[in-house]
């Protein structure tokens, strides 16, 4: 995991705060500090790649539609592939949630 290689107090605080969050307000007054809104911008687009692709939509499609770069999508793509399943993992719950 390439997480392994920053791993320590800091990003695990970083975690513990996410996770403590209680609502869509807390988390957009949260990573409005703490995040660009490139940065910002950048993570939910390559979430959307990634559900795209797990919905067997075509590059072309998911460029049209987020304005991806086809290296982007392809980066996602090898995490979806190769990686260690988060995208899956939060899609499945992201899934989950709007079901119930």
């Amino acid at each position: 995991m390439q997480l392994d290689k920053i791993k320590g107090k800091e990003l695990e605080q970083l975690f513990e705060v996410i996770l403590s969050l209680d609502s869509m307000e807390d988390c957009y007054l949260f990573f409005d500090d703490l995040c660009t809104v490139n940065e910002m911008k950048s993570m939910a687009q390559r979430l959307e790649v990634a559900r795209m692709l797990r919905d067997k939509q075509t590059y072309s499609q998911i460029e049209e539609e987020t304005g991806a770069s086809t290296a982007t999508i392809s980066r996602v793509k090898r995490c979806l592939n190769y990686g260690n399943g988060g995208y899956m993992a939060a899609l499945d719950r992201l899934g989950d949630k709007k079901k119930g």
